[in-house]
């Protein structure tokens, strides 16, 4: 059976990034939510438990809490930040309201003695976010580090395998944190270490052989990251019995369906039927402005267009989705708000006619996707490919979606994905794109007065996109894609870029 580690999700910002961390150590962590039940805790058989941190005061009439009997399972635990309250509340310390919050970098002292500070320096940094702290630790417990305003920064007991802290391990601004949860997950946990996307590969392959066994499978490719892998894994487990349809809606970028074709119809032979369906969408998408109403007309046109398609084929027995684990844990973990209305994790409509969803990426995580990919021989440039939206560039043209439009776009954004390549920044820079405003503005080309569209360029830089901060393209790379927009494509007399970062921004315009 493989080891697990559960992390109980209570609603704080970093819980997908703690369960990354513990996955970056070779070892399973599945993110659950923190009123999960304790039978289906115990089935799981973790080798440990962590609890994570939240939003709330742990005194809150509303705040979330777990079985106390989790405490009593006789797996190890380790809480961080709200987690580290709720523990220290469950067994008889006390909580206290700070004067005021406690944000960003902090210097800590650490008590060396402890197995989890073990590599630490006895003063260093750690990185605080709360609004209540520990101020008595609950009895038989040692105290094992402190701040200035944080008398109990961690405490452990030993002999129970229970531990806690104050901050947050798994952010780069605590030094040397993942020393401390790499401690927590080999010398208390035992863990082996041996999840890796070679073992993941052999067994997912293998498991969908003895699930679809000669059945038929039937799989929406679009050519991103996620559905792109996603076929090549089913090819490998299944060959011919994939047929893959792919929607082209016209709003895809340049030479992006030409792309398509080769890989996966001609590298890897793979049953492709490969739709164009431009001014379906176009004729749909027509006078619509509203980025929302744009994303549900796409999202609903999209499924017509796959309904067709699967009519043609007939009976399949498996639908396949390229879902991963973040769209599953935004969809319906722990109070998330929606953030995004176009995911689907949900699966087509029933009008498609199939027995059963088959999702083969769910368990991984965006980098752990592209890890797989690489192993199983999806070319380089695909598996690095930047994340793109579903709704494609119609939520990159502000305002209404035209052919004229779209196309002027697609120059605009092949030139400057062309220069960051040349640069050596495309896997360097999480995401990076152009936007084509509804804004004209006046403008001088040659002897001439214009009045044209102004571009805008993003590039952000994030783990997980679930925050992102605004990429620093240096300036000589900007002025030469800036230098060839102007020149290459016409009806355009001004560039700027965005120095949003993620929050108070998204990272798409729309």
């Amino acid at each position: 059976m493989r080891e697990t580690v559960i992390v109980l999700d209570f609603g704080g910002q970093y819980n997908q990034l703690i369960a990354r961390r513990v996955r970056d150590a070779h070892v399973y962590a599945e993110l659950l939510p923190y009123n999960t039940d304790i039978e289906k805790i115990r089935e799981k058989n973790p080798i440990g438990i962590i609890f994570t941190g939240g939003p709330k005061s742990v005194y809150a009439d509303d705040a979330p809490k777990c079985d106390k009997g989790i405490l009593e399972l006789g797996v190890p635990i380790l809480g961080i930040c709200y987690g580290s309250q709720l523990i220290s509340m469950m067994m008889g310390g006390h909580v206290e309201k700070a004067p005021s919050g406690q944000y960003g970098k902090t210097d800590i002292r650490y008590d060396k003695s402890s197995v989890l500070f073990e590599d630490m320096k006895q003063d260093s940094q750690c990185w605080m976010s709360h609004m209540d702290y520990i101020d008595k630790a609950p009895e038989g417990f040692a105290v094992t580090a402190t701040t200035e305003t944080c008398p109990v920064a961690a405490f452990e007991n030993g002999e129970k395998k229970i531990y806690g802290v104050q901050f947050h391990p798994e952010v780069n601004h605590t030094v040397n944190g993942q020393s401390i949860l790499e401690h927590f997950l080999f010398d208390i946990c035992g863990a082996k270490g041996d999840w890796d996307m070679a073992s993941y590969a052999r067994m997912s392959i293998e498991n969908i052989r003895q699930k679809v066994g000669d059945k038929k499978v039937l799989l929406a490719l679009s050519g991103g990251v996620d559905s792109s892998v996603c076929a090549v894994l089913l090819h490998k487990a299944i060959g011919s019995n994939l047929t893959c349809v792919f929607v082209d809606t016209g709003l895809m970028r340049k030479l992006e369906p030409e792309e398509v074709e080769k890989v996966f119809k001609d590298q890897f032979k793979i049953n492709l039927v490969h739709v164009n369906a431009e001014k379906r969408f176009l004729d749909k998408l027509a006078g619509v402005e509203d980025p929302e109403r744009k994303r549900k007309i796409i999202g609903e046109e999209f499924i017509r267009v796959f309904e067709d398609e699967a009519k043609k084929i007939g009976k399949v027995h498996f639908l396949a989705q390229g879902t991963i684990y973040p769209d599953v844990v935004e969809s319906g973990v722990g109070d998330a708000a929606l953030i995004k209305s176009h995911h689907n994790v949900g699966g087509l409509p029933d009008h498609v006619d199939f027995d059963e969803i088959i999702e083969p990426l769910r368990e991984l995580f965006k980098d752990e996707v592209r890890a797989l990919g690489e192993e199983i021989g999806l070319p380089h440039h695909m598996v690095w490919r930047q994340p793109f939206p579903g709704p494609g560039l119609a939520i990159r043209v502000i305002g209404e979606v035209t052919k004229p439009k779209l196309d002027l776009l697609r120059d605009v954004d092949y030139i400057f994905r062309d220069e960051i390549a040349k640069a050596g920044l495309d896997e360097e820079i999480w995401q990076y794109f152009a936007v084509l405003t509804n804004m004209r503005s006046v403008g001088v080309m040659g002897d001439e007065r214009s009045y044209d569209y102004t571009v805008a360029l993003r590039g952000v830089t994030s783990v997980d996109a679930m925050t992102a901060d605004w990429a620093r393209i240096p300036y000589d790379v900007l002025e030469i894609v800036s230098g060839r927009i102007i020149n290459e494509v016409g009806h355009i007399n001004r560039i700027v870029y965005d120095i949003t970062s993620k929050p108070p921004a998204t990272i798409e315009w729309e």
